[in-house]
């Protein structure tokens, strides 16, 4: 991989990922991707939608891997990574689609609120954002994996956990984001997609 950073599930679930982002992530506009991670899913997405221009961030001292996987993809519609914490500041500018990956569960609660804040406040009216990841449902877990998984997060801090997808969305609602789909994935995964309502 040249020095630059590897996640192999990153590399396993975006396609499946890219699917979904495809039909929702439609018509040209800008994305705000909220924790990318080691920065492949930045550069396999825009590459394969060449009508979003893709915004990737990350916490203090992660963007360097981002930035490795951007300069090697020369890509005219990937902009240099920003550092972002959920707990902000956020950016100044307006997006028409916020994503993010595998980041609810590796979050505190109060990150987790954070960053339905933050996001509320990006999205243009209309706007759309995706969240990817392991979810509970109705208080259960959806599978055997997630469960087993949500107890080694707790165990290496009490803070993380695999977040109930009815306590985001009411969370949300508030917030003006209104859910539109919840949509299995594979490996026990799930991809909730929102809308920012016009005028809340």
């Amino acid at each position: 991989m040249d020095g630059k950073p590897f996640a192999g599930s990153a590399e396993q679930n975006r396609g499946p990922i890219l699917d979904v982002l495809r039909r929702w992530f439609a018509e040209p506009g800008s994305v705000l991707e909220v924790g990318s991670g080691t920065g492949q899913h930045a550069v396999h997405f825009a590459a394969a939608m060449p009508h979003l221009s893709w915004q990737p961030t990350e916490i203090e001292g992660r963007t360097e891997g981002i930035e490795a996987w951007r300069r090697d993809a020369g890509l005219d519609n990937v902009r240099p990574a920003r550092v972002l914490r959920a707990t902000g500041p956020w950016p100044a500018e307006s997006y028409d689609y916020v994503f993010t990956a595998n980041t609810a569960h590796i979050m505190h609660w109060s990150e987790v609120l954070a960053m339905l804040a933050g996001v509320s406040g990006v999205l243009r009216p209309g706007g759309i954002f995706a969240m990817y990841g392991p979810f509970a449902r109705g208080g259960r877990h959806t599978a055997a994996s997630n469960l087993e998984f949500d107890r080694a997060l707790r165990q290496s801090d009490p803070g993380m956990g695999v977040r109930d997808m009815d306590a985001i969305q009411r969370e949300a609602v508030p917030l003006g984001l209104d859910l539109l789909q919840t949509i299995a994935m594979p490996a026990d995964n799930f991809t909730l997609v929102w809308r920012r309502r016009a005028g809340a």
